[in-house]
């Protein structure tokens, strides 16, 4: 079954002040949602659930992808790429 991926639109607007390395790293991770689900992150290092229904997974050692799925669907949402600093967990 493919997951349906919805990517914010502040996503889109960091992903273009981020490096190609981590862009590709970022279609990666989507791609791995798409066919695999919300636990597609896994092959990313220090994956993990933040709360019962949200993941994020480091996409190198500064950034960090966060993304929900409701219950019962196969929508993905994508809602945070960016600095670990910054990221909302």
């Amino acid at each position: 079954m493919a997951y349906e991926i919805r990517i914010k639109k502040a996503v889109l607007k960091n992903l273009r002040g981020l490096t190609e390395a981590v862009q590709d790293r970022f279609e990666n991770l989507v791609q791995s949602l798409r066919q695999t689900g919300p636990t597609g992150g896994h092959i990313f290092q220090n994956y993990g659930k933040l709360s019962e229904n949200e993941y994020h997974c480091h996409l190198t050692y500064h950034y960090v992808a966060c993304w929900r799925q409701e219950k019962h669907t196969i929508i993905i949402e994508v809602y945070y790429v960016g600095s670990r600093e910054n990221a909302p967990y």
